[in-house]
């Protein structure tokens, strides 16, 4: 297996591992909700109750998101390989790695220190279409593609 193919699967993981903690925290938080109903102590009962169901709101849409994060990176093909950088590239680049994917931030594998960006980010938008030998600004920092993968 290849260090992008690498790359991807651990990506894939990590962004399983969010999943599956954020279901977890829900069924947490429902446990507590179901608890906190049993509880006669006015106010303050029905306080902690607000809090507990805001809570899983936001765990909702973060569950939502990631979801939705999944279908995206599902459509990524590790084995593609395109001289010109598209969704599903791996970059080097002077700067360091870049994996165009979801928006996961800094990953290590092995001594590597990976970026996965959306494509678009603003970063994301600057390297798409690029190819090796090419370079860019952002931020006033200065980006020379190395490689393509």
């Amino acid at each position: 297996m290849n260090f992008k193919e690498n790359v991807y699967l651990l990506c894939k993981e990590l962004l399983n591992e969010k999943i599956k903690h954020i279901k977890q925290t829900l069924q947490d938080l429902s446990t507590s909700a179901a608890n906190e109903t049993k509880s006669t102590a006015g106010d303050k009962h029905e306080t902690a109750l607000a809090m507990l169901q805001l809570e899983q709101e936001n765990n909702r849409k973060q569950l939502s998101d990631l979801i939705q994060q999944q279908v995206l990176f599902e459509q990524i093909n590790p084995s593609n390989i395109s001289p010109a950088i598209l969704k599903g590239s791996l970059v080097t680049t002077d700067q360091g790695y870049f994996f165009i994917s979801i928006a996961l931030g800094k990953i290590q594998y092995k001594e590597k220190t990976i970026f996965a960006l959306s494509p678009l980010a603003p970063l994301g938008q600057k390297l798409i279409s690029r190819q090796p030998g090419d370079s860019f600004e952002l931020n006033g920092r200065t980006y020379f593609i190395i490689c393509v993968e």
